[in-house]
């Protein structure tokens, strides 16, 4: 069983459910460490301030840099008091359609688990959350950061993922993109339409896998094992039609 990486409970009205969160993803690629070649000794890193004087990282205080180019000094002990208080529990404020949730508000993923005495008022709740196609809308703290999170039920289970406020999106006005003048034929559109429909299929995650990721892992194998290892030659790619209009 993976470490949790917090403890407490989810609270719904007087339902009150004692759970550990766990991280619901792994990194699948190989850590590597900076190694000088000729020793083989792993490499450290100092900290220089501008003037190239070393400093030490205990010393560091944060700031944050002005128009002007000024920086305003905080210290480590003003932030702290300003930081949130670790939640004991994460409060569902609210539920919604999850077709109302956008996927770019979406963060991290985590598995909900409940503890042993909680196995019945967890089922209750994901029973309950199933039954009513919602999903749960908490915040709570975690770190000293307040998390906006969503909690719907996945595989017999609650999943909660953390989302990202409204103020961290960027607004696509920003991005200065007009299609208003850009007219499109109905043809066009029909038959771009019937592409999309013919390649449709069934989503099944397995189906994708991270290739370099694969690669690397069976370089370090053949690298361990004192073999040769001879990367697979790059397939030719057909070159990708510049207009899609023109393609259709």
């Amino acid at each position: 069983m993976p470490q949790a990486i917090w403890t407490g409970s989810i609270t719904f009205g007087l339902v009150n459910v004692p759970v550990r969160l766990i991280t619901a993803v792994e990194d699948s690629g190989p850590g590597f460490n900076m190694i000088d070649p000729e020793t083989e000794s792993r490499v450290h890193y100092r900290m220089f301030n501008d003037r190239d004087e070393e400093v030490d990282r205990s010393d560091l205080v944060k700031g944050h840099r002005l128009d002007t180019g000024e920086y305003v000094i905080v210290d480590p002990d003003e932030l702290d008091e300003l930081a949130p208080e670790r939640s004991d529990a994460i409060e569902i404020e609210q539920f919604v359609d999850l077709s109302q949730i956008d996927p770019i508000y979406y963060d991290k993923p985590y598995y909900l688990i409940p503890e042993q005495e909680s196995k019945k008022s967890y089922r209750l709740l994901l029973s309950a959350i199933e039954e009513s196609g919602k999903v749960g809308i908490a915040k709570f703290v975690m770190h000293q950061r307040e998390h906006l999170t969503a909690i719907r039920p996945l595989h017999g289970m609650l999943c909660m993922v953390t989302m990202r406020f409204a103020e961290e999106i960027r607004p696509t006005e920003q991005l200065g993109l007009e299609l208003d003048d850009v007219e499109v034929k109905e043809k066009e559109l029909d038959m771009a339409v019937q592409l999309i429909d013919a390649m449709t299929e069934d989503f099944e995650p397995g189906d994708f896998v991270n290739e370099y990721v694969e690669r690397v892992h069976e370089l370090l194998r053949a690298k361990a094992e004192g073999e040769e290892y001879v990367a697979p030659e790059r397939p030719e790619k057909e070159a990708a039609p510049e207009d899609l209009v023109e393609a259709l």
